[in-house]
């Protein structure tokens, strides 16, 4: 175990010679938004959960008490900034419907199948304050420069490969941006805007803004806002969680969600897993010790994901 800190920090370290790929797994559990960073070339990421809630809905049709789990596929090809994704939801509700009395009856299946891209556009670099001796001052004040992120674009589509009891309009598009200040090496704000299924009438328009802070080493935790607003209905959620670091590769997380909307209400509790298979190798920009490869450097969590350059 000490030889595994001792590398992770050797890496880190040397982090300001390398793009994406980061020595240890980067999920996006257990939060729901999206870094702008892929995961690196040749690297296939699972992210993976399960949910159970309970809700309460002043809707005449409402979907309520969701159970099931969903499952994340990403993997970095072509280039160190762009990734391939898919998304699969499995869920079962109480589909409810009220008038002068209330009725409901179970609905269930593969309520979401979402394929898309997302490249890193801009990557916001900093100044390593550590080499500056002649002030302490400057050495400890807050770089202005933090405030600008990262921003990366988010490109796909709703399939209609889910079951009778989710289908819609057919297949429609969603398109995001997806931004992230690094305030520290241990906090950072991710921001996500963006819509869906735009090109029908039940257009959906959602923000979601992260903030995490890595208590140690092995375990970070998160705070979350989202809010979805559509013609017919607006969501707001609060969440929180806790993600633990089991090894370089694998990452174990828990969350639960409030929703406070004006016509909704309710929570979702949900446990999950983040596993990759590395199988990146990274040539050194700047020629180095000639010209040999070496794994890029690595950090726990998001907040880890990148060193300050």
């Amino acid at each position: 175990m000490k030889k595994f800190w001792f590398f992770t920090i050797f890496f880190i370290l040397k982090s300001n010679l390398y793009a994406q790929y980061t020595d240890i797994i980067n999920s996006n559990r257990p939060g729901k938004s999206e870094s702008p960073y892929s995961v690196g070339t040749d690297v296939f990421q699972v992210e993976s959960g399960f949910f159970y809630g309970q809700g309460d809905s002043q809707n005449m049709f409402s979907i309520i008490n969701p159970v099931g789990g969903n499952l994340f596929l990403r993997y970095g090809k072509f280039n160190e900034k762009l990734e391939i994704n898919s998304q699969i939801i499995y869920q079962e509700n109480d589909l409810q419907f009220k008038n002068i009395f209330t009725s409901s009856t179970q609905i269930g299946g593969i309520s979401a199948f979402n394929v898309g891209v997302k490249y890193l556009i801009y990557e916001r670099k900093y100044t390593d304050k550590s080499k500056e001796i002649k002030s302490w001052k400057k050495r400890m004040a807050f770089d202005k420069n933090r405030w600008i992120p990262s921003v990366g674009v988010y490109i796909g589509v709703h399939t209609n490969f889910v079951s009778d009891d989710y289908k819609s309009d057919g297949i429609t598009p969603r398109v995001a941006l997806l931004l992230q200040n690094n305030f520290s090496d241990r906090l950072n704000l991710i921001t996500n805007i963006g819509t869906s299924n735009i090109s029908s009438d039940y257009a959906v328009y959602t923000y979601i803004v992260t903030m995490t802070y890595a208590i140690n080493q092995l375990v970070s935790f998160f705070v979350e806002h989202q809010g979805d607003l559509s013609k017919y209905d607006n969501d707001f959620q609060f969440g929180g969680g806790l993600a633990y670091l089991y090894s370089k590769n694998f990452q174990l997380d828990l969350a639960v969600r409030a929703s406070l909307g004006p016509v909704k209400s309710g929570y979702v509790a949900g446990v999950g897993a983040s596993w990759r298979l590395d199988m990146h190798q990274d040539e050194l920009i700047k020629a180095n010790q000639g010209g040999k490869k070496h794994k890029n450097d690595g950090f726990f969590s998001r907040l880890f994901k990148r060193k300050n350059k």
